[in-house]
Protein backbone atom coordinates (compact mmCIF):
# COMPACT_ATOMS: atom_id res chain seq x y z
CA UNK A 1 0.00 0.00 0.00
CA UNK A 2 2.57 1.98 0.81
CA UNK A 3 3.68 2.68 -2.94
CA UNK A 4 0.84 4.20 -3.57
CA UNK A 5 -0.52 8.35 -3.03
CA UNK A 6 -3.86 9.43 -1.91
CA UNK A 7 -4.17 10.64 -5.87
CA UNK A 8 -3.03 7.46 -7.17
CA UNK A 9 -5.55 5.58 -4.71
CA UNK A 10 -8.31 7.92 -6.15
CA UNK A 11 -7.55 7.56 -9.49
CA UNK A 12 -8.26 3.28 -9.11
CA UNK A 13 -10.89 3.90 -7.22
CA UNK A 14 -12.70 5.98 -9.69
CA UNK A 15 -11.63 3.65 -12.66
CA UNK A 16 -12.75 0.83 -10.40
CA UNK A 17 -16.72 2.21 -11.42
CA UNK A 18 -16.18 1.21 -14.78
CA UNK A 19 -16.11 -2.51 -14.01
CA UNK A 20 -19.12 -2.80 -11.85
CA UNK A 21 -20.84 -4.56 -14.48
CA UNK A 22 -18.21 -6.59 -14.92
CA UNK A 23 -18.06 -8.01 -11.32
CA UNK A 24 -21.52 -8.33 -11.70
CA UNK A 25 -21.13 -10.76 -14.56
CA UNK A 26 -20.96 -9.17 -17.45
CA UNK A 27 -17.94 -10.34 -20.18
CA UNK A 28 -15.48 -7.98 -21.73
CA UNK A 29 -12.97 -8.69 -24.00
CA UNK A 30 -10.46 -6.15 -22.39
CA UNK A 31 -7.90 -8.33 -21.06
CA UNK A 32 -8.10 -11.20 -24.21
CA UNK A 33 -4.36 -12.59 -25.02
CA UNK A 34 -3.17 -11.62 -21.45
CA UNK A 35 -2.04 -13.97 -19.07
CA UNK A 36 -2.18 -14.25 -15.35
CA UNK A 37 -0.17 -16.21 -13.15
CA UNK A 38 -1.42 -16.79 -9.31
CA UNK A 39 1.71 -17.78 -7.21
CA UNK A 40 -0.29 -18.80 -3.72
CA UNK A 41 2.86 -20.12 -0.86
CA UNK A 42 -0.41 -19.92 1.50
CA UNK A 43 -3.83 -21.04 1.22
CA UNK A 44 -6.44 -18.62 -0.09
CA UNK A 45 -10.09 -19.52 -1.26
CA UNK A 46 -11.70 -15.65 -1.59
CA UNK A 47 -8.42 -13.64 -2.84
CA UNK A 48 -7.31 -16.51 -5.35
CA UNK A 49 -10.85 -16.79 -6.85
CA UNK A 50 -11.23 -13.27 -6.85
CA UNK A 51 -8.39 -12.91 -9.24
CA UNK A 52 -9.43 -15.97 -11.73
CA UNK A 53 -12.89 -14.85 -12.09
CA UNK A 54 -12.26 -11.09 -12.69
CA UNK A 55 -9.19 -12.20 -15.27
CA UNK A 56 -11.33 -14.76 -17.03
CA UNK A 57 -14.48 -12.28 -17.14
CA UNK A 58 -12.27 -9.58 -18.69
CA UNK A 59 -11.08 -12.47 -21.75
CA UNK A 60 -8.07 -13.10 -19.91
CA UNK A 61 -6.48 -16.32 -18.90
CA UNK A 62 -5.24 -17.56 -15.41
CA UNK A 63 -2.24 -20.38 -15.19
CA UNK A 64 -1.80 -21.27 -11.82
CA UNK A 65 1.05 -23.05 -9.70
CA UNK A 66 -0.96 -25.08 -7.97
CA UNK A 67 0.07 -26.71 -5.03
CA UNK A 68 3.72 -25.76 -4.03
CA UNK A 69 4.25 -29.21 -2.89
CA UNK A 70 4.13 -30.34 -6.53
CA UNK A 71 6.21 -27.30 -7.60
CA UNK A 72 10.16 -27.26 -8.17
CA UNK A 73 9.86 -24.54 -4.70
CA UNK A 74 9.70 -27.82 -2.58
CA UNK A 75 12.74 -29.38 -3.86
CA UNK A 76 14.60 -25.48 -2.65
CA UNK A 77 14.08 -22.98 -5.98
CA UNK A 78 14.31 -19.54 -4.06
CA UNK A 79 11.31 -16.90 -5.19
CA UNK A 80 13.76 -14.64 -7.08
CA UNK A 81 14.18 -17.96 -9.67
CA UNK A 82 10.47 -18.72 -9.25
CA UNK A 83 9.37 -14.98 -10.25
CA UNK A 84 11.82 -15.05 -12.80
CA UNK A 85 10.52 -18.69 -14.38
CA UNK A 86 6.89 -17.49 -14.52
CA UNK A 87 7.48 -13.88 -15.63
CA UNK A 88 7.97 -15.96 -19.03
CA UNK A 89 5.15 -17.49 -18.83
CA UNK A 90 2.59 -14.02 -18.18
CA UNK A 91 1.72 -10.92 -18.08
CA UNK A 92 1.54 -10.84 -14.67
CA UNK A 93 1.69 -12.60 -11.45
CA UNK A 94 -0.80 -12.55 -8.43
CA UNK A 95 1.69 -13.38 -5.09
CA UNK A 96 0.69 -14.40 -1.86
CA UNK A 97 3.92 -14.90 0.42
CA UNK A 98 4.52 -15.93 3.84
CA UNK A 99 7.03 -13.69 3.97
CA UNK A 100 6.57 -9.73 4.93
CA UNK A 101 8.09 -8.05 1.98
CA UNK A 102 8.16 -11.13 -0.88
CA UNK A 103 6.22 -9.08 -3.30
CA UNK A 104 8.36 -6.01 -3.13
CA UNK A 105 11.05 -8.30 -3.75
CA UNK A 106 9.58 -10.86 -6.14
CA UNK A 107 9.18 -7.46 -7.99
CA UNK A 108 12.74 -6.53 -8.62
CA UNK A 109 13.33 -9.82 -10.42
CA UNK A 110 9.97 -10.05 -12.43
CA UNK A 111 9.82 -8.37 -15.51
CA UNK A 112 6.11 -8.20 -15.27
CA UNK A 113 4.29 -6.53 -12.38
CA UNK A 114 3.56 -8.11 -9.38
CA UNK A 115 0.16 -7.98 -7.86
CA UNK A 116 0.38 -8.12 -3.64
CA UNK A 117 -2.20 -10.96 -2.50
CA UNK A 118 -0.67 -10.94 0.75
CA UNK A 119 2.68 -10.99 2.01
CA UNK A 120 2.76 -12.67 5.84
CA UNK A 121 2.00 -10.12 8.43
CA UNK A 122 2.76 -6.92 5.89
CA UNK A 123 -0.20 -5.56 3.84
CA UNK A 124 -3.16 -7.09 1.46
CA UNK A 125 -3.09 -4.14 -0.94
CA UNK A 126 -6.03 -5.47 -2.84
CA UNK A 127 -7.85 -6.19 -0.28
CA UNK A 128 -7.63 -2.83 0.89
CA UNK A 129 -8.39 -1.08 -2.50
CA UNK A 130 -11.86 -3.33 -2.21
CA UNK A 131 -12.34 -1.84 1.44
CA UNK A 132 -11.64 1.66 0.31
CA UNK A 133 -13.91 0.82 -2.83
CA UNK A 134 -16.85 -0.16 -0.34
CA UNK A 135 -16.67 2.94 2.21
CA UNK A 136 -16.77 5.46 -0.93
CA UNK A 137 -19.67 3.64 -2.35
CA UNK A 138 -21.66 3.41 0.89
CA UNK A 139 -20.30 6.79 3.03
CA UNK A 140 -16.85 8.80 2.33
CA UNK A 141 -13.37 8.71 2.97
CA UNK A 142 -13.37 11.99 3.55
CA UNK A 143 -14.36 13.19 7.48
CA UNK A 144 -14.48 8.91 8.23
CA UNK A 145 -14.79 7.48 11.87
CA UNK A 146 -14.08 3.68 11.98
CA UNK A 147 -13.06 1.29 14.46
CA UNK A 148 -10.60 -1.60 13.23
CA UNK A 149 -11.25 -4.49 15.61
CA UNK A 150 -9.20 -7.79 16.17
CA UNK A 151 -5.75 -9.06 15.17
CA UNK A 152 -4.38 -6.04 14.59
CA UNK A 153 -0.81 -7.14 14.98
CA UNK A 154 -0.66 -9.72 12.63
CA UNK A 155 -3.49 -9.00 10.38
CA UNK A 156 -1.97 -7.92 7.25
CA UNK A 157 -5.57 -6.48 5.63
CA UNK A 158 -5.91 -4.26 9.16
CA UNK A 159 -2.20 -2.61 7.97
CA UNK A 160 -3.08 -2.28 4.47
CA UNK A 161 -6.18 -0.56 5.63
CA UNK A 162 -4.97 1.42 8.42
CA UNK A 163 -1.99 3.55 6.38
CA UNK A 164 -4.69 3.82 3.34
CA UNK A 165 -6.86 5.75 6.08
CA UNK A 166 -4.16 7.82 7.35
CA UNK A 167 -4.26 9.54 3.80
CA UNK A 168 -8.05 10.45 4.07
CA UNK A 169 -7.10 11.66 7.74
CA UNK A 170 -9.86 9.23 8.92
CA UNK A 171 -10.48 9.47 12.62
CA UNK A 172 -9.16 5.30 13.17
CA UNK A 173 -9.74 3.57 16.56
CA UNK A 174 -7.72 0.73 16.73
CA UNK A 175 -9.48 -2.09 19.67
CA UNK A 176 -7.75 -5.37 20.07
CA UNK A 177 -6.43 -7.58 23.16
CA UNK A 178 -3.36 -6.54 24.17
CA UNK A 179 -1.29 -9.10 23.22
CA UNK A 180 -2.43 -8.34 19.18
CA UNK A 181 -1.87 -4.28 19.52
CA UNK A 182 -0.73 -3.19 16.27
Amino acid sequence: MRDFSRDEIDVILNRVKEFEPVARGKRSNLLSGKILATLFYEPSTRTRMSFETAMKRLGGEVIDLGSIETSSIIKGENLADTIRVIGNYADAIVLRHPREGAARMASEFSRVPIINAGDGAGHHPTQTMLDLYTIMRESSLSGLRIALVGDLKYGRTVHSLAYALSLYQADVTLVSPAQLKM
